[in-house]
């Protein structure tokens, strides 16, 4: 589901590959985030791609998995999951540089919006459709991708943004065919591992010391309206609806 590869450069690529769609499991969540956080703390890596197999980029929560638990275990297991995945893509000692195709929904836009680079597919789109879902969250992240109201209306409405879009607000550096997408991205991440990798180290910390968002506390607090949700039914009378349609 989830395999590392370190290259002799430098550059490790982090890759998820859960089909059909990759919507991870809470192990996924956590494996990710384990994933990610050996790579950074060896010694030996000086930049990180993280990418998908299959159809897209990542499709979120298993929300069957959810289904399936008659409790909220799961529930609580998938949010802190994400919380970690998320975390650990932004606490990263490297720069993270995301090789976003196809869909990048939900928990995706968890990791695109904390990494340090985003190179996307010309297929490639990006949503949060977490209301359809009887959930909310990464909200965080999505602000960091597009502008406020326009964050606000995908969120409401539950409407993807294309990669040129993300383009032309900054938040996705380049956009290129589906095949040049892996190579591109490796080649960026061999840029900056040429660099001295104590500076770039040095580099990612000072610009999180001095990031506008605290995406650990704000994440967190957009999940406590999950729960909220959850115990009040609300979330499972919509969840219930999945797939229906």
């Amino acid at each position: 589901m989830i395999s590392t590869t370190i290259g002799p450069d430098g550059v490790a690529e982090v890759v998820m590959d859960r089909p059909p769609v990759n919507a991870l499991t809470v192990t996924g969540w956590h494996d990710l985030a384990a994933a990610l956080r050996a790579a950074g703390e060896d010694p030996g890596t000086r930049a990180v791609v993280l990418r998908a197999e299959g159809r897209g980029f990542n499709a979120g929560v298993d929300i069957k998995e959810i289904q399936a638990d008659d409790g909220f275990g799961t529930l609580v297991g998938a949010n802190r999951g994400c919380f970690a995945a998320f975390a650990a893509v932004y606490e990263c000692p490297v720069p993270v540089i995301a090789a976003v195709h196809g869909f990048c929904l939900g928990g995706g836009i968890g990791l695109v919006g904390n990494a340090d680079m985003i190179v996307a597919s010309e297929d490639a789109s990006f949503g949060l459709p977490e209301v359809d879902r009887g959930a909310l969250g990464a909200a965080t992240h999505l602000s960091r991708l597009v502008p406020q109201h326009k964050a606000r209306a995908m969120m409401y409405t539950s409407a993807t943004a294309t990669a040129a879009e993300l383009h032309a607000f900054g938040s996705v550096l380049e956009v290129v065919p589906r095949d040049r997408l892996a190579g591109r991205a490796r080649e960026l991440a061999g840029e900056i591992a040429a660099k001295n990798p104590a500076v770039i180290r040095a580099a990612k910390e000072a610009f999180n010391g001095i990031d506008l968002w605290d995406v650990r506390r704000s994440y967190r607090y957009e999940q406590g309206y999950t729960y909220e949700l959850n115990l009040t039914g609300v979330a499972a009378q919509v969840r219930n609806t999945f797939g229906q349609d």
